[in-house]
């Protein structure tokens, strides 16, 4: 799929457009473009024809065509003139997270710097510190930007990893000879960001080479790192390295153990079998004075029960208790994706999401939910089109009119209220309790000190109409670091007032993060999971939303997804 190539050229123009200051709206058109596409299911170079293109929410007239040359061209010549505009290293410095459009020109026309290098150490030298609209808390701002991008370069999204695994799983799965097959490593743990990806197999016996030398020539494949009789890297047209190795089926358990990690979980392990008079690797567990035949090394559970522990689902693998637990049989029972009933964050048409509501419902009929409540960006957010007063009654309205002919899935009207920098609401109490849902967030002021976010935040969750807190710290994964926030504060004041805090489950923010959903857990606050879509495809990030929720030790009780609707009104209404 060239979904992703595809999505970024559409970055990359919204960005070179900003910098030429053209209309927001156009800018955002490609950014939500790139997001359509790169959420869609199906492969984009299999839709070549302009109709289909045009039925896709989000896919206008000049970005079908844009679609259309690429996929016949493999490139855009309205990007290429764009590039021609501007020097080459003022797109690398607008790249750093924090600088944007309007500071990479003011620092490439005023110091002509051409690289991140340059710009770090002009920055350290104080030499951005007189810039217009610069001054010592900016190049901070930009140093950190800097450090970010380059502890995040090599990694990739979760959700990036998935889909790049899957496909490769599914053609390797067409093959005959592959017997089992799985993701390892930090990708099968859920980890937010990925390095290389790792699969593991068993194949047909005398297939190992066969199978190497298929892996090296799927269309993914870009360039060869290495080809082996049992092990093969890869790096992929979208430069992600993927290892594949084959290992013999009565040790896949083991292997598959060993190779999923983490690093941690795994010497804590070699540690209690040594306790046994044990010995473990990816081969399986030995007994010290018989290491040529394992006691266990078939399955995973094998492994875990040979130690005398209860299995330890992958996403808890990263030592920090789990293994204690599992020595006692206590481990939490994980939430699922089965459990999920409803989505708690979707955005429609009313404010800047593609869809009207009744694609929405659709959607949601296709993914067996029960609810799905729509939360619209709030009026003072124009960039985001901000649903004003008026359209908010209507939209109240019109989402009771498709409830009362409705029975299959029902709509809750909801809102996502911007927190203002002095801690009101963007709309009054008088609008605010005839919506259903409120979910309070926070879109502008980042640059606020941690005692003046966390206050605004603070005072946002006394107003009786708030019931959720929206990607609490505000974090774009490789883009942005968090605001700065006192998150124990945060937890501790939710529980005081019952306010339920987010799972954002957009790929970019998987927000809150694992750790601190575990802490919201341990002291009894409750969660929900929205995936913040924009358009109907990327209503499948729930599924992005559990894995952390798993990664959090979540089970079906924590979190608010798992009730039916009628569970759920009564909860909403009680907040109030």
């Amino acid at each position: 799929m060239k979904n992703r190539e595809l999505a970024n050229l559409f970055y990359k123009i919204s960005e070179l457009l900003s910098l030429k200051g053209e209309n927001l709206f156009r800018i955002r058109a490609y950014e939500k473009a790139a997001q359509i596409i790169e959420s869609l299911p199906q492969a984009i170079e299999e839709i070549t024809d302009k109709n289909d293109l045009l039925k896709i929410p989000g896919i206008g007239e000049s970005i079908a065509e844009k679609i259309i040359e690429y996929n016949s061209t493999g490139s855009i010549v309205y990007l290429e003139e764009l590039k021609k505009e501007f020097p080459e290293g003022l797109l690398e410095i607008m790249s750093i997270p924090g600088v944007g459009p309007k500071k990479a020109k003011i620092i490439f026309d005023k110091l002509k710097i051409s690289d991140i290098n340059e710009l770090r150490k002009s920055a350290q030298e104080g030499l951005l510190n007189d810039l217009p609209g610069f001054g010592e808390k900016t190049a901070k701002n930009i140093l950190q930007g800097i450090e970010l991008k380059e502890k995040s370069t090599g990694r990739i999204l979760l959700f990036d990893a998935i889909k790049t695994a899957d496909e490769i799983i599914e053609q390797l799965q067409k093959c005959n000879e592959i017997q089992k097959i799985s993701p390892a490593g930090s990708l099968r743990r859920k980890k937010e960001t990925i390095g290389d990806i790792d699969i593991l197999c068993t194949v047909k016996k005398g297939k190992e080479k066969y199978i190497m030398e298929l892996f090296t020539k799927l269309p993914v494949v870009d360039k060869i790192i290495a080809l082996g009789e049992t092990k093969s890297s890869i790096i992929t047209k979208e430069n992600i390295q993927v290892d594949l190795r084959v290992v013999n089926n009565m040790q896949y358990g083991a292997a598959l153990q060993y190779f999923t990690g983490s690093k941690q979980h795994n010497i804590k392990l070699r540690e209690l079998a040594n306790k046994m008079n044990l010995t473990i690797n990816e081969y399986g567990i030995f007994k010290k004075d018989k290491k040529n035949v394992p006691i266990a090394s078939k399955t995973e559970e094998e492994i875990y029960n040979t130690l005398g522990l209860q299995y330890i689902p992958p996403e808890l693998r990263e030592d920090i208790g789990e293994l204690e637990l599992a020595a006692k049989n206590s481990l939490p029972k994980l939430v699922e994706r089965k459990d999920i009933k409803g989505d708690t964050h979707v955005h429609s048409k009313y404010s800047d999401g593609s869809n009207k509501i009744e694609e929405i419902l659709d959607k949601a009929i296709e993914l067996n939910l029960e609810w799905v409540i729509i939360c619209d960006h709030s009026q003072s957010l124009k960039i985001a089109r901000g649903v004003s007063v008026k359209d908010m009654y209507k939209k109240i309205d019109e989402i009771r009119k498709i409830n009362s002919k409705n029975n299959k899935v029902k709509i809750i009207c909801g809102a996502e209220i911007d927190i203002l920098s002095d801690g009101t609401l963007d709309y009054d109490d008088e609008l605010l309790k005839e919506i259903d849902y409120v979910i309070a967030a926070i879109h502008t002021g980042f640059k606020q000190t941690e005692e003046q976010i966390t206050e605004r935040v603070l005072r946002a969750f006394q107003n009786k109409y708030v019931h959720a807190f929206a990607h609490p710290t505000g974090r774009l994964l490789g883009k942005r670091n968090p605001y700065q926030i006192n998150i124990n504060k945060i937890l501790e004041t939710a529980k005081k007032y019952n306010i339920m805090l987010e799972i954002n489950a957009f790929p970019e923010r998987l927000d809150l993060p694992d750790i601190y959903c575990k802490k919201a857990k341990e002291i009894g606050v409750s969660m929900v999971i929205g995936t913040d879509a924009h358009s109907t495809e990327q209503m499948e990030y729930i599924d992005l939303g559990v894995y952390v929720a798993r990664r959090g030790w979540l089970e079906k009780k924590n979190l608010v997804n798992t009730l039916s609707y009628d569970e759920l009104i009564k909860v909403i209404k009680s907040r109030r």
